[in-house]
C-alpha cells in the first residue's frame, strides 16, 4: 500500500518522496489505525489524508472549519485530477442536490463538509448510504474546550462515526495542540495515544522576530517598501486599527486590502479574492481572516498587536511560507496591547476558571515577546516538546543578533529588592512607579515613598522600568499570578542573582530585511503564472507554488522530461501549464546567454520499506543490526525521537534488546531509584533530578524495563 501511496504522490502531486514524518502517519492510516497527526502549518498535513483517500476504497469525509478552506482544497485537488467536492451553504440548493446525487454514485474520493452539517438529518442519511472509508478531522484542536478555537459542533463527530454501518478510519490533524489538547482529541475521538504522531512543531523556513519600542507604522512602512512585490498578512486586534492601518498604507501607495467581521460578506469575499489572486499584495485583517486561507506564497506575517495566546499566534504566523520558502514573522509589541487583550478576555462570557486559563496563556505570549532565548525554541517548549529534542534555530532575531549583551544585573537587583520590600503583593505598574520615585496619591497612600528602593531608578522612564520587569518575567526571574491584575513575586531563578552568583544580561533591538533576493527569471515566471491564473480564473499559487518556480529558475528546464523532475510538477499540470513556462525559459536562455542546468534529483527524505513490515519493527531491525539512531533516522527520513519511540514500543512488545546501548548499566539503579521516588508520570522532573549525562531516551527505557520486570 505504501508503494501505491508513493506512486500517487508522484503522479498527482509531482513529488518523488514524502516529507519527514508523513510516511509514519500514512502507514498508520493504511494499516487501519485511528490516528492523530500533529504537524506544523505548511508541513503537509493534507497529503497525509488525501493520498490514503486515493488508496482506500470508498470515499473520505473531510471535516473542515471554514468554507473558504474547503473551496481552496477542492480547487487544488481538482487541479491535479483528484475528484473532490464540498457541501456547504455557499452553493445553491440545486447545486447541493446535484453533488449529493454524484456522491451517491461514487464520483468523489473526498467530500469536504463543515462540522455543523453533521447535525442535519439529511446529511446523516447521505452518509449511511455511502461507503465511507475514512473521516479526516482537520483543525482537530477545535474539538477541545481547551483549544484556542473551540467549536462545539466538533463534539458531534464521534456520534456521527458511530452511526455509520461500517466504522471508518478516523484521522485527526492539527498544527497547534498542547499536550492537554492532544489528550483531549484522543479521548473525544477514541484514538489510542500510541497512534499519535508529532512530526515537529518547528518551521525551519520561518524567521521569528519581536519589535519593541519602535513606531509601528514606521516599521511597517519601511518593511513593505523593502518587500513591495511579496505577499503578506498584517494582523491587528480591532476593526478600528484595521481600518486606520489600511487607510495609512493605501495612501502610502501600497496594493493593500482589508478584512474584518464588520464588513459585509460581499466585501470580505472580494478582499479575500483580491489577495488570493495577487491583485493586492498585502491584507490588513483581524483574526477573522486567514484560518481558511491556503495561499502558499505568503512571504511575511506581521502582528501589529500582541496575539491573545501562543496557539493563535503560531497558527496565524504559520500562514507564512506554506510552500517551504524563506518567510518572516514579526510581532510589534507595545505595553498597551496587554491591556487590550485583558479587556477582550473580560468581555467574554467565559467562567472564572476559563478566564484564569486565558490570562495564563496571555502571560506566556507576553513572556515570548520579552525572552532572549531562541524564539523557535520558546514556541516548541510551549507545545510540550521534550527538552532533549530542543535546539536553537539559528535564524530568529535572538539567535542571529550578534551585538554584545548589556549587563543589567544592577537594575535586576533593584527590581528584585523593590518587589520584596513591597511584600510581593503588587503589580508591575506600581513597582515601576516606586522605582521611578513617583509622587502619585497611591504611592503616598501605601507609604512606599519611605522604602529604600523608592526612586532608585529615577533616571529611567517608567515605561523602561516596566519593560525591564517584563523581561525579568519572561526569563523566569520574576513570576506573575494569574488574573486581570497579576501580582509580581520572586521566582527561584532570582536567588542566585541576589546572592551575586550569576549576572543578568539583555540585548537590544533588530532591523528589517529583504526576504527574497532579486532573480530575473523567477520574476518572469511569476508573470507567466499570473497570466495563466487570470486565463484559468484560479489563484496563482494553484498553478505552481513559489518553491516550484524557484527551482524552475535555478534548473531552467526546456523539455517535458526535465520539467517533470521539478518538485511540484506532475502530469496534469504539465499538460495544462508546462509549455507556457518552458517557452518563457527558452526565451530567457536565448536572451541572457545561459544554459539549462543539469537536473539533480532530490535526496529521498523518506525511504519506504520494501515490504509490509510494520514501521517500528523496521527501525528495531536496523538498530539490532548495529546501526546508530541518527543513521536510522536519516535513512528513514524520521526524527531520532520517532526512532526511539519505535524501539521502546518493540521492547514493550517483547523484543530482546542490548540494554547497554540504550540504558547504560552505570545509570540503571539511579534512574530506578528516582522513578520509585518521584513516579514516572512526567519525564522532565526525572531529567532534572538525574545527572546531565542521562538523556530522556535512557529514562524512557528505564521506565519500560521497570514495567517489564514487575
Amino acid at each position: 500500500m505504501l508503494e501505491q501511496a508513493q506512486q500517487i504522490l508522484k503522479s498527482y502531486y509531482g513529488y518523488s518522496s514524502f516529507r519527514r514524518g508523513q510516511v509514519d502517519i500514512i502507514n498508520s492510516i493504511l494499516s487501519g489505525s485511528d490516528t492523530l497527526a500533529i504537524m506544523p502549518t505548511g508541513g503537509g498535513k493534507s497529503i497525509c489524508y488525501q493520498v490514503p483517500a486515493m488508496v482506500l476504497e470508498g470515499v473520505t469525509i473531510v471535516i473542515s472549519p471554514l468554507i473558504s478552506l474547503m473551496k481552496d482544497q477542492v480547487d487544488a485537488l481538482e487541479g491535479v485530477g483528484i475528484p473532490a467536492t464540498f457541501l456547504n451553504s455557499s452553493i445553491s440548493a440545486s447545486e447541493l442536490d446535484e453533488r449529493v446525487v454524484a456522491a451517491r454514485e461514487g464520483e468523489y474520493k473526498l467530500i469536504y463538509v463543515a462540522p455543523e452539517r453533521l447535525e442535519a438529518p439529511s446529511f446523516r442519511s447521505l452518509l449511511r448510504s455511502l461507503s465511507v472509508s475514512m473521516v479526516a478531522v482537520d483543525e482537530a484542536h477545535c474539538i477541545s474546550q481547551w483549544g484556542h478555537d473551540f467549536r462545539p459542533s466538533y463534539r458531534n463527530i464521534r456520534t456521527m462515526i458511530r452511526e455509520l454501518p461500517v466504522k471508518p478510519i478516523t484521522v485527526a490533524l492539527t498544527a497547534t495542540a498542547t499536550p492537554e489538547v492532544s489528550q483531549d482529541i484522543c479521548e473525544l475521538l477514541g484514538i489510542q495515544e500510541e497512534n499519535t504522531f508529532v512530526t515537529g512543531f518547528a518551521r525551519e523556513n520561518l524567521t521569528f522576530s519581536i519589535v519593541k519600542g519602535e513606531n509601528k507604522r514606521d516599521f511597517i512602512g519601511t518593511f513593505l517598501k523593502e518587500n513591495r512585490s511579496q505577499s503578506g498578512i498584517i494582523y491587528a486586534a480591532t476593526r478600528k486599527e484595521v481600518n486606520e492601518l489600511h487607510t495609512f498604507l493605501k495612501r502610502a501607495g501600497f496594493a493593500v486590502g482589508k478584512y474584518h467581521a464588520g464588513m459585509s460578506e460581499e466585501e470580505r469575499n472580494e478582499a479575500q479574492d483580491d489577495f488570493l489572486f495577487d491583485r493586492t499584495t498585502v491584507i490588513v485583517a483581524t483574526n477573522a481572516f486567514g484560518m481558511g486561507i491556503d495561499k502558499s506564497n505568503v512571504r511575511y506575517v506581521i502582528h501589529h498587536n500582541l496575539p491573545k495566546n501562543m496557539e493563535a499566534y503560531y497558527q496565524e504566523a504559520g500562514r507564512a511560507g506554506r510552500d517551504g520558502e524563506a518567510s518572516d514573522c514579526y510581532v510589534l509589541f507595545a505595553p498597551q496591547d496587554i491591556q487590550l487583550q485583558k479587556f477582550l478576555i473580560e468581555q467574554t462570557t467565559l467562567d472564572e476558571e476559563k478566564k484564569l486559563f486565558e490570562y495564563k496563556k496571555l502571560q506566556q505570549m507576553i513572556d515570548y515577546c520579552h525572552t532572549e532565548k531562541c524564539l523557535q525554541r520558546y514556541i516548541l517548549e510551549y507545545f510540550g516538546v521534550e527538552e532533549d529534542q530542543l535546539e536553537d534555530c539559528g535564524r530568529c532575531m535572538n539567535c542571529k543578533d550578534q551585538r554584545e549583551r548589556v549587563d543589567i544585573t544592577t537594575e535586576a537587583m533593584m527590581i528584585f529588592s523593590c518587589i520584596k520590600r513591597m511584600n510581593e503583593r503588587f503589580g508591575k505598574t506600581i513597582v515601576a512607579q516606586v522605582l521611578k520615585g513617583s509622587k502619585n496619591k497611591r504611592i503616598q497612600q501605601f507609604g512606599f515613598q519611605k522604602l529604600s528602593t523608592y526612586g532608585l531608578m529615577k533616571q529611567r522612564s517608567e515605561k523602561d522600568i516596566v519593560s525591564l520587569i517584563d523581561f525579568m518575567a519572561a526569563e523566569g526571574y520574576v513570576g506573575l499570578t494569574n488574573g486581570q491584575y497579576p501580582v509580581l513575586y520572586l521566582d527561584q531563578k532570582a536567588l542566585p542573582v541576589i546572592k551575586g552568583e550569576v549576572k543578568v544580561y539583555r540585548k537590544e533591538q533588530v532591523k528589517t530585511r529583504k526576504i527574497v533576493k532579486d532573480d530575473g527569471l523567477f520574476e518572469l515566471l511569476r508573470e507567466v503564472r499570473r497570466d495563466i491564473a487570470s486565463r484559468e480564473s484560479i489563484p496563482p499559487y494553484l498553478v505552481f507554488s513559489d518553491s516550484t518556480l524557484r527551482e524552475m529558475s535555478e534548473v531552467r528546464p526546456t523539455d517535458a522530461n526535465a520539467m517533470l523532475e521539478i518538485k511540484g510538477v506532475a502530469g496534469t499540470k504539465l499538460k495544462r501549464f508546462g509549455e507556457d513556462f518552458m517557452a518563457a525559459i527558452r526565451v530567457y536562455i536565448e536572451e541572457n546567454g545561459v544554459e539549462p542546468q543539469k537536473v539533480v534529483k532530490e535526496e529521498v527524505i523518506a525511504e519506504l520499506p520494501e515490504s509490509d513490515e510494520p514501521s517500528h519493527l523496521i527501525s528495531f531491525r536496523l538498530f539490532s543490526e548495529g546501526e546508530e539512531l541518527s543513521t536510522i533516522a536519516k535513512k528513514r527520513g524520521m526524527s531520532v525521537q520517532t526512532i526511539q519511540n519505535h524501539l521502546i514500543r518493540c521492547i514493550s512488545e517483547g523484543e530482546s534488546v542490548d540494554w547497554e546501548r540504550i540504558l547504560p548499566s552505570r545509570f540503571e539503579a539511579l534512574i530506578f531509584e528516582k522513578i520509585d521516588e518521584m513516579g514516572a508520570e512526567k519525564l522532565k522532573p526525572l531529567k532534572e533530578a538525574l545527572p546531565d549525562e542521562v538523556n530522556y531516551f535512557a529514562i524512557k527505557a528505564a521506565i519500560c524495563k521497570k514495567q517489564l520486570l514487575q
